[in-house]
């Protein structure tokens, strides 16, 4: 027992002194004789605490589902449609579980499709719960449930991130029937999960390329509005006037709207065929483009940098998976 000797000095009892402990028992009594209770508040009841707690509850679980949209009422073609207020209601295991994810973020970490697009899939009726088609936005699930998409159970992967140093006469457009060669081929069946290239680099570009499987990361690096700088070693048919080097500098029109590098210079001063080119645009085969507009050849074209990341120790078709501190970084948006 801790005493405070100040405390005796000014004839105040210690907090767990013997006398402090009998007046209290002596106050219990006192209450429980006479049966008086502090007054309830105006207007409350026995079971008012209860109700309001559950009131509480049922006010958190109806402002969650009135956060999804109401739809019309689809075409179900047999199956039970889950919508608007019902939708979390009417689906098994909708409590206040503390592992429950957004539909639309569960299809993007299974890599299919990111999350906006997640959202165009549920409007169309391609994905069911359970059993049960789903047609509204912000329904939630928990990993006891069953999604399906286009009737096959997807589950979410494990993020994969892949960087590659691309060779040329292979292709990033996957869904490509005739193609003969795709970046995926460079895998050999070593990666599982299903990746899919982060942008596209066309057949004779060759350079950095990151393949992953998180829709989300792939969003935020491929959208324009996050302008990620891409850094490009150009070899020309010709030598790279002056005047047309400021004039890439400064902007030019194109038959898309206006585009101007970042940055450019000779890599070389002696040869000026070999130029390097900062550019954030991701139109397509925006550096070519620039170049023919001014009267050049793009013989070569090789990224060196994208968002962050370098080919190097990569020599051409060899590729490796992004350490932790690579991955973080790209997540953090840390590099522009």
């Amino acid at each position: 027992m801790v005493t405070i000797r100040s405390s005796r000095k000014r004839g105040i009892r210690s907090a767990a002194s013997p006398a402090v402990r009998a007046d209290r028992k002596t106050r219990v009594r006192s209450v429980s004789r006479s049966g008086t209770m502090p007054r309830p508040k105006p207007g409350a009841t026995a079971g008012s605490r209860t109700g309001t707690a559950a009131s509480r509850k049922k006010s958190s679980f109806a402002a969650r589902l009135d956060a999804a949209p109401r739809q019309a009422d689809r075409k179900s073609h047999g199956r039970k449609v889950i919508s608007g207020k019902n939708a979390l209601k009417e689906m098994p295991g909708r409590g206040e579980a503390p592992a429950q994810i957004r539909l639309n973020k569960y299809l993007a970490s299974t890599g299919i499709c990111s999350r906006r697009q997640a959202d165009e899939l549920i409007q169309a009726g391609l994905v069911t719960v359970n059993d049960r088609l789903v047609t509204s936005l912000g329904v939630k699930i928990t990993p006891s449930d069953v999604v399906k998409y286009n009737g096959e159970t997807i589950r979410e992967e494990k993020k994969v991130y892949i960087l590659m140093n691309k060779p040329k006469d292979y292709i990033t457009t996957l869904e490509d029937p005739h193609a003969k060669k795709t970046v995926i081929d460079l895998l050999h069946g070593a990666c599982k999960a299903r990746v899919y290239p982060v942008g596209r680099l066309d057949r004779n570009t060759t350079g950095v390329l990151l393949l992953t499987n998180d829709g989300e990361l792939t969003k935020r690096l491929t959208h324009p509005r996050f302008e990620k700088l891409k850094v490009y070693h150009v070899q020309l048919n010709k030598g790279l006037r002056q005047g047309d080097l400021e004039k890439a500098s400064a902007g030019i029109n194109l038959d898309d709207g206006f585009i101007k590098a970042d940055a450019i210079s000779y890599i070389d001063p002696a040869d000026k065929t070999q130029v390097g080119i900062e550019i954030h645009s991701g139109r397509n085969h925006i550096v070519r483009r620039i170049f023919e507009y001014l009267g050049y050849e793009v013989v070569k074209l090789d990224r060196v940098y994208f968002a962050g990341l370098t080919k190097k120790n990569l020599r051409r078709g060899e590729w490796r998976y992004l350490s932790p501190r690579e991955i973080a970084m790209l997540k953090m948006n840390a590099f522009k």
